[in-house]
């Protein structure tokens, strides 16, 4: 088997894509010990990789900003294509992605069999078996090529020491006195987010049987928070609004000292579940059988049985049939007593 010395890993989806990556990269390295790996990723989460020991380099795309057009693809493909790479392997399936792959040259590039012009971009393509495989053995597929088969590593995120020294720092602070829920109620796609009210429910449940509730939030949800946490009508002694405040390293750190985690269908909930958090997802627009779940033994996700599901890969702006059953059937009650036992109350 052929040795490689810089591998380029090109996965520029959203956070939880690159977070699902990480069994494939550690698969490399184990495979290839002696390469270097560079991990592309979206514009904006690259802080929540530096700390992973596989990657050598952690590289930004700004598919959302200055190298958005097909022209700056296939110019970073050339400017890549100087730089000694002797693998490349791509996760994602746009044509941009395929563009860039296809301009770089390198001498062996994997990627997805489908869509079609990836059979232009690439010198080896896998069959991503949607149907039939969960999703980090879909990416694991990219590998098979290499002779790397088996079971997938395990998921593990390791982040920067600065990240979990002030989460450590923030826990000795605030003296908690009983168990800590960490909350997350936003989400890129508003059917994927429960009602607000539904959040403010558990908090005040949380609250009442001896719980200290965090609730986090991105840049943008922190109007969310703040009517999350009046509606629930707690001690605010007993909730912390961290909403905007945390760096995306931070955030994970944050996650990673929680008793338990509740939240939708996220980025977040894939820092989370590779720390081994308990937690509980909530899964309405999208279901579990996607692939996208949170995986490990202390993760519940939790579904409505509802015949429309799922409505899209990632959930649609307005419920297509206008009743939005999927999220409001999970009630606060059987989502509490899914909660309550992952916090030892």
């Amino acid at each position: 088997m052929q040795e490689y010395k810089k591998i380029g890993v090109w996965q520029t989806a959203f956070l939880g894509d690159a977070v699902l990556t990480l069994p494939l990269l550690r698969a490399l390295k184990d495979r290839f010990p002696a390469a270097e790996i560079h991990f592309f990723v979206r514009a904006g989460i690259e802080s929540v990789f530096e700390g992973q020991p596989e990657i050598t380099r952690v590289r930004p795309f700004a598919k959302r900003g200055g190298q958005k057009s097909l022209n700056s693809a296939v110019r970073l493909g050339w400017r890549l294509g100087r730089e000694g790479f002797d693998l490349w392997i791509s996760a994602h399936t746009s044509l941009r992605s395929a563009m860039v792959s296809g301009a770089t040259g390198i001498k062996r590039r994997i990627g997805y069999a489908r869509p079609w012009f990836n059979r232009l971009a690439y010198t080896e393509t896998v069959d991503r078996r949607f149907a039939e495989l969960e999703e980090i053995e879909r990416l694991m597929e990219s590998a098979r090529p290499l002779g790397i088969e088996g079971p997938a590593p395990r998921a593990e995120l390791v982040l920067p020491g600065e990240a979990r020294e002030a989460a450590d720092a923030f826990w000795r602070e605030s003296g908690f006195t009983g168990p800590v829920l960490g909350i997350h109620p936003g989400s890129t796609w508003p059917t994927k987010c429960w009602p607000e009210e539904y959040f403010s429910a558990v908090i005040r449940r949380a609250v009442e049987e001896g719980a200290h509730v965090l609730v986090f939030a991105g840049p943008g949800e922190e109007p969310v928070a703040g009517r999350i946490i009046d509606g629930a009508l707690a001690d605010p002694m007993r909730v912390t609004n961290l909403a905007g405040t945390l760096s995306l390293p931070r955030l994970a750190a944050y996650l990673g000292r929680l008793d338990a985690y509740l939240t939708n269908d996220s980025g977040p909930m894939h820092l989370a579940w590779t720390q081994d958090v308990p937690l509980v997802a909530l899964f309405g627009p999208t279901v579990k059988r996607l692939g996208f779940f949170p995986r490990g033994a202390h993760s519940t996700v939790m579904e409505a049985d509802v015949d429309c599901r799922p409505c899209g890969l990632h959930g649609p702006k307005k419920c297509p049939q206008g009743h939005f059953r999927c999220m409001l059937d999970l009630s606060p009650d059987r989502v509490w007593e899914a909660l309550r036992p992952k916090l030892g109350l």
